[in-house]
């Protein structure tokens, strides 16, 4: 992945263009207890130029999201009636950032995978990982998108990391029928038969909710480029390169501080067909 291939994805908008344009994404997250994880994967979302983002949360989240997003909507991820009315209307789906893993996190995952339909995309971020990977629930007849960090990995493919390599990782992703991104030092990103490999990153990222951040950052893209390919890899490379370009100021860099940057940063890549630095 390098500022290169990136720009070559990334488009300047169309004049004549609206909100319905750029994807209708919805956001399943957020307990009462872990309700700034979803607020920062919507961050992501939000600000990776996603044209409608719903958040289906924790009631207890309502205002904190209105009070740092007032972009986003919101409803009561305890309706699951409504929220199954609703779910046909959003092109990608993203579930699992402090989700937890109690019987409404249970009841949320197992509605969206056997309700999602075939043009729908599907990320699965931590929690949802975690629960896919401990029961037997459907498989969606969607395009899926696994983004584990490395425990997670072991959950889903029920075997330690250090025994496994790029050609077991990618036999994995192609049972799972699903795009993996595996996190790491050097996220490596697995798409049928391509391994790809992320060059920038830096330990000054490793706080929480970087990987919430990132997850929406995928869903916010997933709706704006031609494939589910190209906005994976355009989210895991400028995630990177953000952090890594923060880094070299400050000691330790925040997901929000990441997400902030995100629209300066696509800006500049959709106005160059080369690599602008």
């Amino acid at each position: 992945m390098t500022p290169k291939l990136i720009c070559a994805w990334i488009k300047q908008r169309e004049d004549e263009s609206n909100k319905g344009d750029y994807g209708r994404a919805l956001l399943i997250g957020g307990n009462e207890r872990l309700g700034g994880a979803i607020i920062m994967a919507a961050q992501g979302t939000i600000y990776s130029g996603a044209g409608l983002v719903t958040v289906a949360t924790h009631p207890v989240n309502r205002s904190a999201l209105h009070a740092r997003l007032p972009e986003a909507m919101c409803l009561d991820f305890n309706d699951t009636e409504y929220l199954l009315e609703v779910l046909p209307q959003f092109d990608t789906i993203l579930i699992g950032p402090g989700l937890g893993l109690g019987d409404t996190a249970q009841r949320l995952l197992s509605l969206v995978c056997e309700h999602a339909h075939v043009g729908q995309r599907i990320v699965m971020d931590g929690d949802a990982i975690t629960l896919y990977a401990s029961q037997n629930f459907k498989k969606p007849e969607t395009t899926l998108i696994f983004t584990p960090h490395r425990k997670e990995w072991e959950r889903l493919t029920h075997m330690d990391t250090e025994d496994l390599d790029d050609m077991k990782n990618q036999d994995f992703a192609t049972n799972l029928d699903a795009i993996v991104v595996l996190k790491d030092h050097r996220t490596r990103v697995y798409i049928e038969d391509d391994i790809w490999q992320n060059i920038y990153g830096t330990p000054a990222m490793a706080t929480g909710g970087m990987g919430d951040t990132l997850a929406g950052m995928v869903a916010g893209l997933l709706g704006q480029l031609e494939k589910s390919k190209h906005a994976v890899l355009t989210a895991v490379f400028l995630h990177s390169y953000i952090g890594e370009t923060l880094a070299k100021k400050k000691y330790v860099v925040l997901p929000t501080e990441v997400a902030e940057q995100i629209p300066y940063y696509l800006k500049k890549f959709s106005e160059t067909d080369d690599n602008p630095y």
